[in-house]
């Protein structure tokens, strides 16, 4: 009997065994939170794009200034992120495989991105290739021009970006170890043979959703394409900048059209992600938790 009550005793001290209204409350509140912060924006963005008719939205799409956005937001998308795949995996390699001199520094160089302002780090490339710098002037006697054209657009976009998909790799690879590699070079194999047959099948998934987390933050970046772009319509706008200058103008309905394909694709995103996390969990829970 004593052993029951003392049971029922620890039972009603736990954490998790709040009374049926607690809980029903604490679920709500949590449901409330995000109605207001994620779902209402989201149905106002969409609810916006086509409040005029379907026609006006399509409208808004068609125009010259919005496909050229949506041009060079997938062309800079195109390139930065493989750059950054190839890095990631380059990086993550190097720091999961091996030890040397200087890993903690590379790994913090790897963090740079998240503790710096997307601002900064643009205000960054206008001071190294501005006019005023010896870059700028020197990139521009052979015709290179790198602030307000796309190779300023994607550097900018490289760098707010290049974290996601090492930072998803890396504690995934250390907690892979290295015996499947060094059962390979033992067999015969050599580097290649054991990246493209042992260790990419490994982390397939893993990268798979790095790149997905990489692609949706360099199409919605903002602040630092923002400074080095200049905001030339129709040439050094992205949908994002394109969507800002719309919304200024007062052009509500095309400004929302852009938007919810912006909006359309992080849902994408979120879907694919939480597949990929219900699918392939263990294998990649280790970096999707870092």
């Amino acid at each position: 009997m004593a052993t029951k009550l003392t049971a029922r005793r620890k039972r009603r001290i736990s954490p998790t065994s709040e009374s049926r209204p607690v809980q029903w409350l604490l679920i709500g509140i949590a449901f409330l939170f995000m109605g207001v912060t994620l779902l209402l924006p989201l149905y106002a963005v969409f609810h916006e794009a086509f409040l005029k008719g379907i026609g006006a939205f399509f409208t808004g799409l068609a125009h010259k200034d919005a496909q050229a956005a949506i041009r060079l937001t997938l062309l800079v998308a195109a390139i930065a992120v493989p750059l950054n795949v190839i890095f990631g995996v380059a990086a993550s390699w190097a720091i999961a495989k091996f030890e040397f001199k200087g890993k903690a520094f590379l790994i913090t160089l790897i963090d740079l991105p998240f503790s710096v302002s997307p601002v900064i780090s643009g205000l960054v490339y206008v001071l190294l290739f501005g006019a005023g710098s010896f870059l700028g002037p020197f990139l521009k006697s052979y015709g290179i021009e790198v602030l307000f054209a796309l190779p300023g657009i994607v550097l900018a976009t490289i760098f707010v970006t290049f974290p996601f998909v090492a930072r998803e790799l890396i504690p995934l690879m250390q907690d892979q170890g290295t015996g499947d590699e060094e059962a390979a070079l033992s067999l015969g194999a050599n580097g290649w043979q054991t990246f493209w047959r042992v260790t990419l099948p490994n982390i397939k998934w893993g990268l798979l959703y790095g790149v997905l987390l990489c692609n949706a933050r360099a199409m919605g970046e903002f602040g630092a394409v923002a400074v080095v772009s200049g905001k030339i319509r129709g040439q050094t706008t992205t949908m994002p900048l394109q969507v800002e200058m719309l919304y200024n103008e007062y052009n509500g309905t095309a400004a929302f059209a852009l938007a919810s394909l912006l909006a359309m694709l992080a849902l994408v995103t979120l879907v694919l992600k939480t597949a990929l996390e219900w699918r392939f969990g263990q294998e990649i829970a280790a970096g999707a938790n870092h």
